[in-house]
């Protein structure tokens, strides 16, 4: 790429151009929003040029892969059509989505020191950076994980590979890394053993499960994000 680009120009065109045509197994789609709706790659678009037209080596944050109300509509990780108003100031207008996830990033990222500040020093982004479905019964599709079934994630693997081959292509420092959810990292273990991407994993519980299953704690879960995270850019 570039060098002359800025870190949010470089990730427009990584957007832009991502496709995943390999194979899935039985009942399992992708989903692209950039293919999609035109108005993701637009709302995307704004987001970078307004937290990202810089120059800065940033820290890498890797979730799983998108949510289909998160991401999967907004096109920016973590960031459901909510918080891309409320806490970035861009308005989608074709769709409106709630995702648990980007409740408990955005109530993070506010007590770092707000979207502005958190942008600055992270960029958050997955291994498989595109949305996941898989076919429940007829007509009704339900988010999934790459890791869900052992054959999708062996169709997956290289992919997975050379997206975070190009999310650190965009001037990411790896000498440490952080990773949403246990069974992600144990995943991303095995990728950088085989080829060393990143120096040292730090592993976080990750939103969804925090939302979900440890609700009364959340304010500890905050408060180790803030200090895992600071303690890394000191």
């Amino acid at each position: 790429m570039n060098k002359k680009e800025t870190f949010a120009q470089k990730v427009i065109e990584f957007n832009k151009n991502l496709q995943y045509i390999g194979k899935l197994p039985p009942d399992f789609q992708v989903l692209n929003p950039y293919h999609n709706n035109p108005e993701t790659i637009l709302v995307m678009q704004k987001f970078y040029y307004k937290f990202y037209n810089d120059y800065n080596k940033r820290k890498f944050i890797i979730g799983i892969n998108p949510s289909r109300h998160g991401a999967g509509v907004t096109g920016v990780p973590f960031t459901d059509t909510k918080r891309l108003e409320s806490a970035c100031g861009i308005t989608m207008h074709s769709a409106h989505t709630h995702e648990i996830s980007s409740v408990f990033m955005y109530d993070m990222i506010n007590y770092f020191g707000g979207v502005k500040s958190f942008y600055q020093k992270f960029y958050i982004n997955s291994p498989f950076p595109l949305a996941i479905v898989k076919k429940a019964k007829e007509n009704i599709w339900l988010n999934a994980n790459y890791y869900d079934d052992k054959k999708l994630f062996e169709n997956v693997k290289d992919f997975m590979l050379l997206s975070l081959k190009q999310h650190i292509s965009l001037g990411l420092d790896t000498s440490e890394v952080f990773i949403l959810g246990k069974k992600n990292a144990t995943f991303i273990e095995i990728l950088n053993k085989e080829h060393q991407l990143f120096n040292k994993l730090t592993i976080l519980e990750h939103p969804r499960f925090i939302q979900q299953y440890k609700l009364k704690n959340k304010q500890l879960y905050i408060d180790k994000y803030i200090l895992t995270l600071n303690n890394a850019i000191v």
